[in-house]
């Protein structure tokens, strides 16, 4: 029996693998540990897939130095348009449109450090009211809030909130040092206690080792994570990571799949950078993904909805909720 088999029969038997289980995996055939990860999925998940849709509620002059962003008013980049907090009617068009298309979670993702109360009141307003009208999810990522500040947007109706950890604790401070990855998972676990399902992941390619990744993960998990969002790296001109080297298919592929190893019964959700790669992630999707940010993502271009259904229906997905 080979290794991957042995820890795939280890989870089946419900038991987590280890860090140093999870490090073993980087030297396995590509091949065998992807489809091992993909029965993983199936066995664990079944056929659900999980889309969503994120919409750029407030953007621009982010106070944050997060080296990949381009909003970040520490950099200068292309990405020159800057505005406030939507307005309901223009949060709401999204909802619907989205909701037309046969996305089930829409999520609301605002720049800077975080919301401000009266900010926070006005988003409240916003999921109200998409709530009142249509029947699609809305998850918040609104950065560092508070316990009392999830509890408004949870009793507005929101069902999760997304706060990545970007990378691991160790490599965190290469990647942002205007915030700790200790009020990362404050406000979490804030979220977590409002009532909120969390969603939190982070991006491959900043230059972090395989080891960094996994610690990254295994965080996630012993936070309670069931929603990974996994972004390639996107290097924007003008960012301090604008020359890193963009992973490749199969580099992203063993990523996936050793998360998948990690949270066997979460959703892998690929997220930003997913146009980098050539099939869209389509072989991602049969490596242990099995979920998506479909669209555009927040400053750079997605792919689009109907194609993403186009290939998940092809792959013997089914689009639908599930919630943790």
């Amino acid at each position: 029996m080979s290794y991957t088999e042995e820890l795939k029969q280890k989870i089946y038997a419900g038991g987590d693998i280890t860090k140093s289980e999870a490090l073993a995996l980087v030297n396995e055939p590509l091949e065998r540990l992807c489809a091992a990860a993909d029965e993983i999925r199936e066995k664990m998940c079944g056929n659900r897939f999980d889309m969503c849709t994120i919409v750029n509620g407030k953007c621009g002059r982010c106070s944050e130095d997060c080296r990949y962003c381009a909003q970040s008013v520490h950099y200068h980049t292309s990405c020159q348009e800057a505005y406030a907090l939507l307005p309901t009617e223009k949060l709401l068009e999204g909802a619907r449109y989205n909701r037309e298309q046969g996305v089930l979670r829409y999520s609301i993702v605002t720049s800077g450090r975080c919301l401000s109360d009266e900010e926070v009141d006005r988003a409240c307003e916003s999921i109200r009211e998409i709530r009142r009208q249509t029947d699609i999810e809305v998850c918040v990522s609104f950065g560092l809030l508070g316990e009392a500040q999830f509890r408004k947007i949870k009793e507005a109706g929101a069902s999760r909130a997304h706060c990545n950890l970007e990378s691991s604790r160790n490599y965190f401070p290469q990647v942002c040092t205007t915030h700790t990855y200790d009020e990362k998972i404050a406000a979490l676990k804030a979220a977590e206690r409002a009532g909120l399902s969390i969603c939190s992941g982070g991006i491959i390619g900043l230059g972090e080792t395989m080891e960094d990744r996994i610690d990254m993960v295994l965080t996630a998990r012993e936070l309670g994570v069931r929603s990974v969002p996994v972004n390639l790296l996107n290097p924007i001109a003008g960012t301090p990571y604008e020359n890193n080297r963009i992973l490749t298919n199969d580099e992203f592929c063993r990523v996936v799949a050793i998360f998948r190893f990690i949270i066997p019964d979460g959703d892998i959700r690929l997220a930003g950078g997913r146009g980098l790669l050539g099939d869209k992630g389509e072989k991602c999707f049969g490596s242990g993904a099995n979920a998506a940010i479909s669209g555009d993502m927040l400053t750079t271009h997605g792919i689009t909805t109907a194609a993403d259904i186009t290939l998940v229906k092809k792959m013997g997905y089914e689009v639908r909720l599930y919630d943790f």
